[in-house]
């Protein structure tokens, strides 16, 4: 029983080793990268960006109707920020807007504290072209070691890449049917 007991901890002393040696060799940064393209010109598109308020109408991570949000500084653009606590789904932290070149860019700082604590880059660019705009929205930052271990489970490019393809797609929608509004 004793010699049993010894040889599966020394197995899962072996199987933890592999996987600390596996995840220590993954990258220390992560960016992640989505675009659509959204038939309006930036202007349009631009304060529901810029503004986290209106941001909220169409974030992908506004999934629990009782997260409690507490906005601060200017209404919109660099120095407004939003902080948040919700259910583990979409966790605790804060985005500040950092700059804002309208209608072009927009540069935020995005602080989680739970699920799991990270700082990150998040940037928009709009860049107009035959009567569409290409809204692109990426993330970037530092992975610690707890997050190379769970990004060898989790395809995070995957996972964080698919909420903001339903971010993007929601504002999409969100400006279009804005624009046909505005011309009726």
């Amino acid at each position: 029983m004793i010699e049993t007991a010894l040889y599966v901890t020394l197995g899962l002393a072996v199987v933890a080793a592999v996987v600390l040696a596996l995840a220590w060799r993954r990258p220390d940064t992560m960016k992640i990268v989505r675009s659509a393209d959204i038939a309006a010109p930036p202007e349009a598109i631009f304060p529901l960006i810029e503004d986290l308020r209106l941001f909220s109408t169409w974030s992908p991570f506004e999934k629990d109707p009782a997260m409690a949000k507490i906005y601060s500084g200017p209404d919109r653009g660099p120095g407004q920020r939003m902080a948040w606590n919700g259910n583990a789904e979409v966790g605790e932290g804060t985005v500040t807007v950092l700059g804002s070149s309208p209608p072009s860019q927009v540069d935020m700082q995005l602080s989680m504290i739970r699920p799991m604590q990270a700082d990150n880059h998040v940037t928009f660019t709009l860049l107009p072209h035959a009567g569409t705009t290409t809204v692109t929205w990426s993330i970037e930052g530092g992975v610690p070691l707890a997050g190379k271990v769970m990004q060898l489970f989790v395809d995070m490019d995957r996972m964080c890449g698919a909420q903001f393809e339903e971010g993007l797609a929601n504002l999409k929608a969100r400006v279009e049917r804005l624009s046909v509004a505005a011309r009726a």
